[in-house]
């Protein structure tokens, strides 16, 4: 398998925990995923979740409400469409996967597996938090994989990460009971001033740990921002048994 990225590269995921590919995808398959989007958005196709049923500050109360029938995220999007499942199997990607786990890589859809949609008015913003708090697998070792299918920045609820985070050996009583860094705590909010924001054009592509930690923004521009997630691990890391996290398939990508 050919080599997708260079030594520095692969360091600099070591370190900073997350890597991005600017450009990696063309513009008219970003069209293509983004048409499919907008339409079963638009359509209401299931599965999806809503803004009031996650229960983040600012959201709608209820699915009744006002705005809380807003997308928050298109799930099943391996199965959604033909679009989503040759990108999450690029063989661009599934080899530079293969390169930072050293070995052959599996996605998991148990996880991610979505188009995330912000919306303006009522897409939440997401506090400080790590994918690894609600995954189950032997090593917290997986890769969260993020494609811009438009501009992406801090004004319409772009990636923040806090570089080298997933390194961090943190107390619980930094967490709060659904495992966000809780705001009020001293040593949290000098994590948070290490924070940056990660501005994206349509087709660049983010790889970060799944020990980062990440957040994101209210919507505050005119426009729906989307963005196709998917999460990989590496084929000696399955998820563990009878939790969440096996309950979908695995699929070996190389």
């Amino acid at each position: 398998m050919e080599n997708q990225l260079s030594s520095a590269q692969i360091a600099a995921f070591r370190h900073d925990g997350y890597l991005l590919l600017k450009g990696f995808v063309p513009a008219a398959a970003c069209d293509d995923m983004l048409a499919v989007a907008r339409e079963h958005v638009q359509q209401a196709v299931a599965p999806l979740e809503y803004e009031a049923e996650v229960g983040y500050e600012g959201a709608p109360a209820s699915l009744d409400a006002p705005g809380g029938r807003t997308a928050r995220r298109l799930r099943a999007a391996w199965q959604r469409d033909a679009h989503f499942r040759a990108w999450a199997s690029d063989p661009r990607l599934v080899a530079a996967l293969h390169q930072l786990f050293a070995e052959p890589v599996c996605v998991t859809l148990a996880h991610h597996n979505c188009v995330m949609t912000k919306h303006p008015t009522f897409g939440t913003a997401t506090g400080w938090h790590r994918d690894i708090r609600y995954w189950s697998f032997p090593r917290n070792e997986l890769i969260s994989v993020w494609l811009a299918l438009g501009p992406e920045h801090v004004d319409n609820g772009g990636l923040q990460f806090i570089p080298g985070s997933q390194r961090l050996q943190l107390q619980p009583e930094q967490m709060d009971e659904l495992d966000f860094l809780r705001p009020e705590m001293p040593a949290n909010q000098a994590l948070f001033a290490q924070g940056i924001s990660l501005p994206l054009d349509k087709g660049d592509v983010v790889l970060f740990h799944s020990g980062l930690f990440h957040a994101a923004g209210r919507n505050n521009s005119d426009q729906v921002k989307a963005s196709v997630v998917f999460a990989y691990h590496g084929q000696s890391n399955p998820p563990t048994p009878g939790t969440r996290s096996a309950a979908s398939d695995d699929i070996l990508l190389d």
